[in-house]
């Protein structure tokens, strides 16, 4: 009786042996397999996935569409006040390399905030040429190459413009015409 109960407590240790060595192997498998290592991180990624598209098509606010005049919406269908100034055409020699003249004939347009503002900007308009003046003559044709080239003369002459007109603000200066020769 002895020897059945030495079996029975051996086959109980050897049972709950082989069912820890099964968990961990299990694991170890899972864990030690790259095929079932990759379709475990797939499906994870799968999960993560779906749940985020399904946050965002149940909890995400749709977009308001723009609104146009046409269509009866808020926006005035009287455009901004704006005011245009025109320039008298400049033409100035700029530096060259090699010595040769070099001509440059600028059109332009200062844009204001007002119609108002053109009286004002008429009475400093010497001032403004001035500025214009001295700096289109220290420009060297390569100054003058390519749209970044010429958005910087534009930046430079609207600050210039700001400072000269100094109780008004220009919005922008407007390029017309540009000729080198």
């Amino acid at each position: 009786m002895a020897s059945t109960d030495t079996q029975d407590d051996d086959e109980t240790q050897d049972g709950e042996a082989n069912a820890s060595t099964a968990k961990k192997g299990f694991v170890k498998n899972l864990l030690g397999d790259r095929k079932m290592l990759i379709i475990a991180a797939a499906a994870v990624l799968l999960f993560l996935g779906v749940g985020t598209a399904l946050y965002f098509l149940v909890f995400a606010k749709p977009a308001e569409p723009v609104k146009t005049a046409a269509s009866g919406s808020d926006m005035p269908a009287i455009p901004p006040q704006v005011a245009y100034f025109e320039i008298p055409d400049l033409i100035v020699n700029i530096q060259s390399a090699d010595g040769n003249p070099v001509y440059l004939k600028l059109s332009l347009s200062l844009e204001l905030y007002t119609p108002e503002e053109r009286a004002g900007i008429q009475v400093l308009m010497p001032r403004i040429v001035d500025q214009f003046q001295g700096y289109l003559r220290e420009l060297r044709p390569d100054d003058l190459k390519g749209s970044a080239g010429i958005m910087r003369v534009k930046e430079e002459l609207l600050r210039r413009t700001n400072v000269a007109a100094a109780p008004y603000h220009v919005r922008d200066v407007l390029l017309k015409e540009m000729i080198i020769q």
